[in-house]
C-alpha cells in the first residue's frame, strides 16, 4: 500500500481532501506487469484501474498536446506573450470541454486510436476491439474539478465491460489538478446500484417538466454521485488514490470504479486530458457514442419512458 509522504494539501471539488494515509494514497503502479496481460486483467479486476507510468511514448504525447495548444491559441484562448506549450490561459476565455479540438486534430486521433493505445486494448481484452468515436477532451482551467462520478450512467446502453482511457497531456502535478480514484468503490455495489444503473439520458415522458427539460437537451439526473469528495470516502471506505502525472503515462478504469479530479488551483494555466473509450467488438456498442456525428447527450440521444 502506497501512501502520500508528507502529503500536500489536496482540494477536490473546493473541498480539502483528509490527509490520513487511511484516507489518500498513490495510484498502483503496474510497470512491472506492463506486457503480463493476464497479470493485468487480474489488476482490473482487484483494483478497477491499471495505471502505468510511461508507457506511451513521451514524445507522440507532447506531439498532441502541441496540436491541441495550437488550436486553442488560435481560438485566443492562451496568452499570446508567452509558449503554448504552458498552456497559459487567458482568463475567462473560453477554455473547458473541448471534444471538437481533438476531432481536429489527426495527432490526438492517431495517439488515442491507433499504434500502442489500441494494441494495449487489444491484449487486454484478449480480443478485437473498437472504440467510442466521440473524445471527452478537455482544457480546464483554474477552479473545481470533476466531482465524484461513475462513467456507467452516461454510457451504459451497450456493453457494461468497457474501459475508460485517462489521457494526461502533459505534465501535470498536484497544484495543477489530476485525476483521483475512490479505493475499492467498483466493488461497493451495495452502494452504487441504485445509482450506477441510471441513465443520464433517460427521462419520463408523461412528466411535463422532464420531457420540457429533454426536448432542450437537458438532464433530469445528471449522473452526479456526490459533490463532497471526502464524504464520499468516508462512506465507501477506501482511499482516494492520485498522483502527478507525466507525458506518456496510461491510466484506464472500469465503467463501475468511482473517480474525481483534484482542483486546478494554479493562477492561470489549463489542465489538458481527454477520456476515450474502448470494448470488445463483440459486444454492443451504445449508440450515443459512435458514427460520423455521435449525438450523445443532444436531444437525439434521449430517451423517452413511462414513469
Amino acid at each position: 500500500m502506497k501512501t502520500l509522504e508528507q502529503p500536500p494539501r489536496l482540494y477536490s471539488y473546493d473541498r480539502e481532501l483528509d490527509d490520513g494515509t487511511d484516507k489518500i494514497g498513490l495510484l498502483r503502479d503496474s510497470s512491472d506487469a506492463a506486457e503480463d496481460f493476464e497479470e493485468l486483467r487480474r489488476r482490473v479486476e482487484e483494483d478497477g484501474y491499471l495505471y502505468i507510468k510511461g508507457y506511451l511514448d513521451r514524445e507522440q504525447v507532447l506531439g498532441a498536446r502541441s496540436s491541441i495548444v495550437n488550436n486553442l491559441a488560435a481560438a485566443g484562448i492562451l496568452d499570446e506573450r508567452l509558449d503554448p506549450m504552458e498552456a497559459v490561459c487567458n482568463l475567462g476565455s473560453d477554455y473547458g470541454f473541448k471534444p471538437e479540438v481533438a476531432d481536429q486534430s489527426p495527432e490526438v486521433q492517431e495517439l488515442l486510436y491507433s499504434g500502442k493505445l489500441i494494441e494495449f486494448y487489444r491484449n487486454l481484452f484478449g480480443e478485437e476491439i473498437r472504440h467510442y468515436d466521440f473524445t471527452w477532451l478537455r482544457a480546464m482551467g483554474p477552479g473545481k474539478g470533476t466531482n465524484p462520478h461513475s462513467d456507467l450512467p452516461y454510457m451504459g446502453r451497450g456493453t457494461h465491460q468497457h474501459m475508460t482511457c485517462w489521457m494526461p497531456y502533459g505534465d501535470i502535478s498536484y497544484e495543477l489538478g489530476g485525476l483521483m480514484i475512490l479505493e475499492g468503490s467498483h466493488k461497493r455495489m451495495d452502494l452504487l446500484e441504485n445509482y450506477v444503473f441510471r441513465d443520464v439520458d433517460s427521462y419520463c415522458e408523461n412528466k411535463p417538466e422532464q420531457k420540457k427539460r429533454a426536448d432542450e437537451g437537458g438532464w433530469t439526473f445528471t449522473g452526479t454521485l456526490s459533490r463532497n469528495p471526502p464524504m464520499v470516502r468516508n462512506k465507501f471506505g477506501g482511499r482516494w488514490l492520485t498522483s502527478e502525472f507525466e507525458a506518456g503515462d496510461l491510466l484506464t478504469f472500469g465503467m463501475f470504479l468511482v473517480h474525481a479530479s483534484l482542483d486546478n488551483r494554479t493562477e492561470n494555466r489549463l489542465r489538458i486530458s481527454s477520456d476515450s473509450r474502448y470494448q470488445r467488438a463483440s459486444e454492443p456498442i451504445d449508440e450515443r457514442w459512435v458514427g460520423a456525428s455521435p449525438p450523445g447527450h443532444s436531444k437525439a440521444g434521449k430517451n423517452g419512458r413511462i414513469c
